[in-house]
C-alpha cells in the first residue's frame, strides 16, 4: 500500500477553519477516511504582553494554508480543489507536491519519539518555539503524554509553560 504524505493546500485569507471543516465534510460525504487521514492548521505559541500581563497565545504559523496527510491520487484532486474555501494545492502549476521528511519534522506534523527521564526540579533547555534557548525548571511531568510543565523566568517573573518532550532537552547539572 502506498504511504500517506503531507501536502499543502492554499485557502482564502482567514478561511483556514472553514476550509478544514468543509474538507472534513467532503471526506465523510465521499467516504475518503482511508485516503485522507489528517488536516492541520499550523499554529505556534507566541508570548504577548498586554496591560502588564504576559500570556502565551496561539497564532497561525502559515496564514491561508492548511496541511493534509493523505494518499494522493488524481481522483482526489477534484474533490479537494472544489471544496469551499480551498483555492488549490501548493506545487508546480497547482499540482500537489508532497512535503519532504525534513519539512514534516521541522513543522512537527508527526510525533517525535523522544524518551526523557524527567523529574521535578530538573533543569531543561527549550529547543523550539517562542521560548527557544530559555532555560527552565521542571515542575511536573506527564510521561504518558510526553509533556512537562516548565517554569521559565521571564520579565522578572516565573512563567509556567507546558511543553512536549520534543521541545526540551535535559541539562545535566
Amino acid at each position: 500500500m502506498e504511504e500517506a504524505k503531507w501536502y499543502v493546500l492554499h485557502t482564502f485569507s482567514n478561511y483556514e477553519n472553514v476550509a478544514k471543516e468543509n474538507l472534513e465534510t467532503v471526506i465523510e460525504k465521499f467516504n475518503l477516511q482511508d485516503r485522507i487521514f489528517d488536516i492541520v492548521i499550523p499554529m505556534e505559541e507566541v508570548i504577548e504582553e498586554k496591560k502588564g500581563k504576559t500570556k502565551v497565545v496561539q497564532r497561525k504559523l502559515m496564514p491561508s494554508y492548511i496541511l493534509v496527510k493523505m494518499i494522493y491520487g488524481d481522483d482526489l484532486w477534484h474533490n479537494i480543489t472544489r471544496t469551499r474555501g480551498i483555492t488549490g494545492f501548493v506545487g508546480p502549476k497547482g499540482r500537489p507536491l508532497a512535503l519532504t521528511e525534513d519539512e514534516v519534522r521541522k513543522m512537527r506534523l508527526e510525533p517525535l519519539h523522544t524518551d526523557l527521564d524527567l523529574k521535578p526540579e530538573d533543569k531543561v533547555e527549550i529547543l523550539d518555539g517562542p521560548l527557544n534557548n530559555f532555560v527552565g525548571k521542571v515542575v511536573s511531568v506527564d510521561a504518558e503524554n510526553k509533556k512537562a510543565k516548565i517554569v521559565v523566568e521571564m520579565f522578572g517573573r516565573e512563567t509556567p509553560v507546558e511543553l512536549d518532550y520534543s521541545q526540551i532537552r535535559k541539562i545535566n547539572n
